[in-house]
This record gives C-alpha cells, structure tokens and sequence, in this order.
C-alpha cells in the first residue's frame, strides 16, 4: 500500500474557537489517536487531495515540525453545504501491530451473467480488513467473470494473502441481478397484459351489473 505524506503543525491552542479560526486561514483540525497520548495538530485543506479523493486506500506519514507519525485516516467530516473539510481524526500505526482499516473493492472481468443481459449490483464498495501495514493491498480485486445471472459473492466467498476480513462472513459484496428484459420474454409480459386488462373488465362489468343501495333520509 501507497504511503501519503501530509505535514503540519501541533495546535497550541483547542476549542471550538480556535478550530474556527484555523478554518478561516484554510487549515483543517485534526487529531492523531496514539496508544499513549493523543496528538492535536492542523495542516492545510488542500494535504487532504491525494488522500481523501482517490479510489485507493493509503497510509499517511504524518511530518509535524520535524516529528513523524505513521497513521491512518479513521474519520473525516465535511460541511454539508460546501462540502468543505472541517475535521479529520487519524490512528497512530507501528510496523509491528496489525491494523484495522477500510480497503475498497475493485471488480475486474466481464461477467457471463451480464453478458446474458443481467446487471452487477455492488452492494459494499469498501470492506474492513486487519493486516500488517506492509501486507495491506491498496485494493481488493474481485474477479467477476464466472458469475452468472443470480451469482453473489459475500464476505466468506473472499479471501486474501496476509489479511484477515473482518466484516460478517454472511455480508452481501455484489450480485448479478435479473435485468427486466432478462426475466420477462415479450410473449410474458403481452400475457400479463392481456391478463390485467382482462381482470379490469370483469371488475368493471360487475360494478355496472351490481344494484345502487338506496340512500337513507
């Protein structure tokens, strides 16, 4: 896995006036989880980039005046109007620990399913692994290709070298859904027709057939 490195500087000050401050000078708060301690520091909107707006997962070495920091990306929150980042929490990694973090699924091969008219559905774009940071893969590849109309894979179909994943094994990852074409033919769907239209008939004729209830006074 790629490694990501953003720099920044610790936060002297905590608080919600201080956090505003440092968003109006374009910087964004954030907050390092450590085994030992926690470590408050900021650093500019723009570190977050390669990070944040990417399909892979990273690791991020941190550069804090000098003092570095191996970590992950645990939380990140945005404005809900602009979309801006606000905060950012991360958890301090060692070499030596495995890790918990989220890597995203990426699909490769043409499925036999699709190309008899169904439809991959993607259920979890990202699934939880636990692994050394030097055995963590940037992504999960999942090869599609013999899967037909119906298939799914789930969590327990998976398995990577080095890794352990930690979402239920029971847990939906994709499927080949039915297309409507696929499941109805056109001599199906003119039978249904002509069957509802048929229902709408008789219902009708009935109502016609059957006698007003007087009104009461």
């Amino acid at each position: 896995m790629k490694t990501i490195e953003i720099k920044g500087s610790f936060r002297t000050e905590l608080g919600k006036k201080s956090s505003k401050e440092t968003r109006k000078a374009g910087g964004v708060p954030c907050v390092i989880y450590g085994k030992e301690k926690n470590i408050h520091f900021h650093t500019e909107e723009k570190s977050f980039k390669p990070l944040v707006y990417t399909p892979d997962a990273h690791l991020v070495k941190l550069n804090i005046e000098d003092k570095e920091y191996k970590a992950v990306l645990k939380d990140i929150q945005f404005h809900p109007v602009s979309d801006k980042i606000l905060h950012a929490d991360f958890v301090e990694i060692h070499d030596n620990k495995p890790v918990i973090i989220n890597i995203p699924v990426r699909v490769s091969g043409l499925s036999v399913g699709v190309v008899a008219g169904g439809k991959l559905y993607l259920k979890k774009r990202t699934l939880k692994v636990k692994g050394l940071t030097q055995d963590l893969p940037e992504y999960l590849p999942v090869d599609i290709t013999n899967l037909k109309i119906h298939d799914t894979i789930k969590v327990g179909d998976l398995s990577f070298p080095k890794i352990e994943l930690i979402d239920l094994k029971k847990l939906l990852v994709l499927t080949i859904a039915t297309s409507r074409i696929v499941q109805k033919t056109e001599e199906e769907i003119l039978a249904e027709e002509t069957e509802a239209a048929e229902a709408a008939e008789a219902a009708e004729a009935a109502t016609e057939a059957t006698p007003e209830t007087p009104e009461k006074e």
